[in-house]
């Protein structure tokens, strides 16, 4: 963990970093996050990564938690105390980094990226916890400064005491993902470091893999030539899966893009579905999503075979202990 004259180093990094770059007072949050080891990280495959962290089971809560309601940052709280509390998931000192979709230059209501409320909660829940920082980070497709700033995710991640960590090519780092198909790529390299990772993806529509929920979202750990990997999406997806595998997943469903994802864009294709699915089995979250708004099980979509053969988690709902609740 990085010591209190670390912590400061890096803040006077910050701050001569974003006077070099004249950042307005809007966008002054959006820093990029500096390590003490420096700017230009070594070129090498990772040979160990604290994100690699799971929760066990406990058969005192749930595996998987639904609420449905009229606030998004109370199904947010909700859904974790289902399952047990933010302190299960984040000891005192952890930096956690929080993944949302933020891949898109595109407002709250076109449910392209992850609501900021819900982004903006689990950040407040993990400080609650005792974490030391909060960071929020996305490989964006759109430009990522935009992308932050329109989703609204920066200004609430801001307002909620968490950290924007926006791509730069110099915080990049080589890993080995030991998957079926992909193996050494650059890794936005905070996935890489921090202690704790939750996943919170938007439920969307993807003209490839029929949808884009938890398994999908780690896409945006990526840097390279992430296009190739469509050939065998699938493939990669499970491989991604089962490199990053997160302490809980929490999935956006308060705006479900039905159709024309990933990117979308109409809001005739948006369902206000008013719901959080949270878990600590990546597989069953996604299968649950998957199966609520697109009627979609395991043998519509590979990807979710893949991951249940290969041992990331259920796709079999059943055998899943659930909880559902309206808020």
């Amino acid at each position: 963990m990085a010591s209190a004259s670390g912590n400061s180093g890096r803040r006077e990094a910050l701050a001569r970093l974003a006077g070099l770059a004249g950042l307005s007072a809007a966008t002054g949050g959006l820093g990029y996050w500096l390590y003490e080891r420096g700017r230009h990280p070594e070129r090498r495959p990772a040979a160990a990564r604290r994100s690699a962290v799971t929760i066990p089971a406990d058969a005192h809560y749930p595996e998987l938690a639904v609420t449905r309601g009229d606030d998004p940052r109370w199904l947010v709280r909700a859904a974790v105390e289902q399952l047990g509390g933010m302190a299960r998931f984040v000891a005192r000192g952890n930096v956690v980094l929080l993944k949302p979709n933020a891949s898109w230059d595109r407002s709250p209501e076109q449910a392209a990226n992850t609501n900021p409320d819900v982004v903006a909660e689990v950040a407040r829940l993990c400080r609650d916890a005792g974490a030391s920082e909060v960071l929020v980070a996305d490989v964006s497709i759109n430009e990522p400064r935009r992308s932050f700033a329109r989703s609204g995710i920066a200004a609430a991640a801001r307002a909620a005491g968490a950290r924007v960590v926006l791509p730069d090519e110099s915080l990049f780092r080589d890993a080995d993902l030991r998957g079926t198909l992909l193996d050494v790529w650059p890794v936005f390299d905070p996935f890489l470091t921090v202690d704790r990772v939750i996943n919170i993806p938007v439920a969307k529509h993807h003209s490839l893999t029929g949808v884009t929920l938890g398994m999908k979202n780690w896409y945006g750990i990526l840097g390279g030539e992430r296009q190739r990997l469509h050939q065998r999406i699938d493939q990669s997806v499970v491989d991604l899966a089962a490199f990053m595998r997160p302490v809980l997943t929490v999935v956006d469903g308060w705006r479900v893009l039905l159709r024309n994802g990933p990117g979308g864009g109409n809001l005739t294709d948006v369902l206000a579905a008013r719901t959080i699915i949270a878990g600590t089995d990546p597989v069953a979250v996604d299968a649950y999503a998957a199966r609520a708004w697109w009627n979609l099980d395991a043998t519509a979509l590979p990807y979710l075979r893949l991951a249940a053969s290969r041992g990331l988690g259920s796709a079999d709902l059943s055998s899943v202990r659930t909880s559902v609740v309206t808020v």
